[in-house]
């Protein structure tokens, strides 16, 4: 599937007083990317759209202050229900973090819902 690339530039808000990325920014940073890889898209009926389920990271290189990165957002799996994604934090061509992550979709009762053709259309 298609990889989204989201451009974000490390501010000193990000880091700790050693200069480093703080570990809980890279889900801020993250969802970020991930809202504006659904930028546009029209939630049906008043749905609530897609939620956190689950997620995990592996940090193998640190991200510092003033280092200007990508975040690569791919669709890795799709259910009925929820999708697999899989975010990459790219410096430098290295990747620095791997987040995989599970988003449901829910409706306006707050109830899994299966995801819209129109969606998946507009993220293929």
């Amino acid at each position: 599937m298609k990889i989204y690339k989201f451009p974000f530039s490390i501010a000193y808000s990000d880091t700790d007083a050693g200069g480093i990325v703080y570990h809980g920014r890279y889900i801020e940073i993250a969802e970020r990317a991930r809202m504006e890889m659904l930028r546009g898209i029209v939630f049906a009926d008043n749905d609530i759209g897609f939620v956190v389920r689950g997620l995990n990271i592996k940090y193998m290189s640190p991200l510092k202050l003033a280092d200007d990165i990508v975040v690569e957002t791919e669709i890795t799996n799709v259910g009925a229900v929820s999708m697999d994604l899989q975010q990459k934090f790219v410096h430098d061509g290295v990747i620095c973090a791997i987040m995989n992550i599970t988003i449901a979709y829910i409706g306006s009762d707050m109830r899994l819902k299966r995801i819209p053709d129109s969606i998946m259309a507009e993220l293929n």
